[in-house]
């Protein structure tokens, strides 16, 4: 199934995509997406095959994970999604288990951001969110960025306590991804109860990275923002 799943990227893909995929990706030398490597096949129709080979085996997931192409990875996490998704109890705990043991290809905010609410978030809905809080203190950037991101299936449940306490934990995150990965949570609070948004930015607009305020008060009206952003 794996060289039939390569052989229909391939026939997608397009080169001038690819150089503009590299570029918009940072994967120049030391850049955050450093050496990953596009074809040029968009997501719409990497959505399309998701739908095609949504049965694929475990084994077949985990060598489009491990492949150098960007495009393998992002359509290995969307079939991880669907079958989390259509699983059972016993089959989500599994792919939840996987989904965390290749964190390290998971290496970039695509990848992430397609993945993290539905597996990460989708799991621990009903469970501890322990393992979040020993995400957010690794190294990897990438692992950082799960763990908020999981939030994001709590913040639609209007369930806001995980996204702000681990918000608060990335508040000095050195890297710009997290601080707007973290603003765009904080907005989705916003939109949901802009009143729990303001109690917390009350007590820490000043310290925030701008980027980071900037996302969090993107929908407030703009006299309020400036405010803000005069405070900060």
């Amino acid at each position: 199934m794996h060289t039939t799943i390569q052989m229909r990227l391939k026939a997608l893909s397009n080169p001038k995509d690819a150089e503009i995929l590299q570029w918009f990706f940072k994967t120049g030398p030391g850049e955050y997406g450093e050496g990953d490597m596009f074809i040029g096949v968009r997501v719409p129709a990497i959505r399309q095959l998701m739908k095609e080979f949504q049965d694929a085996d475990e084994g077949s997931v985990l060598k489009m994970l491990d492949s150098a192409i960007h495009e393998e990875r992002l359509l290995a996490l969307l079939i991880l999604v669907r079958q989390f998704e259509k699983g059972t109890p016993k089959e989500r705990a599994r792919i939840y288990r996987f989904y965390l043991a290749h964190t390290d290809r998971i290496n970039n905010w695509d990848l992430v951001d397609l993945s993290a609410p539905g597996i990460v978030g989708g799991y621990l809905l009903e469970r501890s969110r322990r393992p979040l809080y020993r995400l957010v203190n690794e190294k990897s950037l990438w692992e950082r960025r799960i763990a908020i991101l999981a939030t994001f299936t709590f913040i639609r449940r209007k369930e806001f306590t995980d996204a702000l306490a681990i918000a608060d934990l990335l508040l000095h995150d050195h890297h710009d991804l997290i601080h707007k990965a973290v603003g765009w949570m904080l907005r989705e609070v916003g939109k949901r109860d802009q009143a729990i948004l303001e109690a917390f930015l009350a007590t820490r607009c000043r310290q925030m990275p701008r980027t980071m305020l900037r996302y969090a008060i993107e929908k407030f009206p703009e006299a309020k923002r400036q405010r803000y952003l005069r405070r900060a």
